[in-house]
């Protein structure tokens, strides 16, 4: 899901590449899946623990003060330090534990804790569960590059919006499949310390060039019509459906049609809910979902200006309407309530991680293990997640209040240390 537009982090490689990417003249560099969430910026070790120096930038030169070394982004820790622990239903995460092992059961370190998974079955019961954790797995905290141990955790859903196969009456927003002149470079090919990460653009002439805004694919409606997969009833509901990067339509006879996340423009994201704040047509806590929604009714003549204030697009492709929740950055389905979006440079995709939070717009305590299982554009950092809701109204309510302060501490089998 992803879910799309994970900036490149700073590294040797991307030095290299920065003069490439300015030649290319593209406007961002971008990994998929998912795009952020939320409306208004919005809205993821062993017993003997072998330690590896902290990364720290180059000497600076002259009399400058030499700088602070980095954290390492994950630190060994103790059962006993994880808040909340002892008081999870921790069974209920083990459906997604399952789901991580089938994408990451092969891999060396996961190989014989995900092979003693499947073995449980899969129904084991909570004492099974938390006996199979404590006895394989050993935690570490995860930490932010200045050293500190708490961040930002925010919440995403799958939408569910009105649309119909045919243009016409109240349906006039293409959901817009790829288009065929879309480039999508995968720099990993030429650089493999960028793995994963791409850049978007179009051919002009001999030249790349940044692919069109969400202002330019608007302008130019004609040009995409044969790419539109379906039209939905509402432009504010189709921004938000690719804000998230997946959802369901409901057509007028009824029958559900799941889309997901394609392809996108390359653009950075940009959030119309600052930008509604910025311009002073709401104040920030006034920038909800709804809040958005409202001005748009009040303000139809503005509305493509309100769009276009976020340059990025979201191509979609229709998926099979299976059971489960939409399919997240790891490839495999997300599960209501304990799917987690992380920043892969500092959490393995697929690994369990412990969350305590609190619940949206409230000081309850909100504990649980998740699983790392998907990625957004806005996630970014070490103590960073976007927690899955799930599907439909409600999910969207409690995502779009969610904007708290976290802790997390990644599960890692034992006697393995996480790179």
């Amino acid at each position: 899901m992803f879910h799309p537009f994970r900036s490149i982090p700073a590294s040797p490689a991307l030095s290299r590449l920065s003069a490439t990417c300015a030649a290319l003249l593209l406007a961002a560099c971008a990994g998929a899946p998912r795009p952020v969430s939320g409306p208004s910026a919005p809205v993821v070790q062993p017993s003997a623990p072998v330690t590896s120096p902290a990364v720290t930038a180059p000497a600076p030169t002259g009399g400058a003060p030499a700088p602070q070394p980095l954290a390492r982004p994950l630190q060994p820790a103790a059962w006993a330090d994880l808040p909340g622990w002892s008081g999870d239903a921790i069974d209920e995460a083990w459906p997604a534990f399952l789901a991580s092992c089938r994408a990451i059961g092969r891999q060396a370190v996961w190989a014989a804790s995900c092979e003693a998974a499947r073995g449980l079955g899969e129904r084991p019961g909570a004492s099974a569960v938390r006996n199979f954790f404590e006895s394989r797995f050993t935690p570490w905290r995860v930490s932010n590059p200045d050293g500190t141990k708490e961040g930002l955790i925010t919440g995403y859903y799958e939408p569910l919006i009105n649309g119909s196969r045919h243009k016409g009456g109240a349906y006039n927003w293409p959901v817009l499949g790829v288009p065929d002149d879309l480039l999508s470079i995968d720099l990993g090919e030429v650089l493999p310390d960028l793995k994963g990460q791409r850049l978007r653009g179009r051919l002009v002439g001999k030249k790349v060039v940044p692919y069109y805004s969400r202002a330019e694919v608007a302008r130019m409606a004609d040009k995409f019509a044969a790419k539109a997969i379906l039209y939905a009833d509402d432009a504010v509901d189709l921004f938000f459906l690719q804000v998230q990067g997946s959802g369901r339509v409901k057509l007028p006879d009824g029958n559900i049609v799941r889309i997901a996340y394609a392809d996108t423009n390359g653009h950075p994201y940009q959030s119309i809910g600052r930008w509604l704040a910025d311009k002073g047509e709401l104040r920030i806590d006034q920038a909800s979902m709804d809040g958005i929604k409202n001005w748009a009714r009040a303000n139809p003549g503005r509305l493509q200006e309100m769009l276009n204030a976020n340059p990025s697009y979201v191509f979609f492709r229709e998926v099979p309407n299976t059971n489960g929740g939409p399919v997240g950055a790891l490839g495999q389905p997300l599960t209501d309530g304990r799917s987690l979006a992380v920043d892969p440079r500092s959490i393995p995709l697929g690994a369990p991680v412990f969350l305590s939070t609190t619940q949206p717009n409230s000081s309850q305590p909100l504990r649980r293990l998740m699983l790392a299982q998907d990625t957004g554009s806005a996630i970014k950092g070490g103590v960073r997640g976007d927690f899955y809701w799930g599907f439909g109204a409600e999910a969207g309510a409690q995502a779009g209040r969610m904007r708290q302060k976290g802790e997390m501490w990644v599960l890692y089998p034992r006697d393995q240390v996480p790179r």
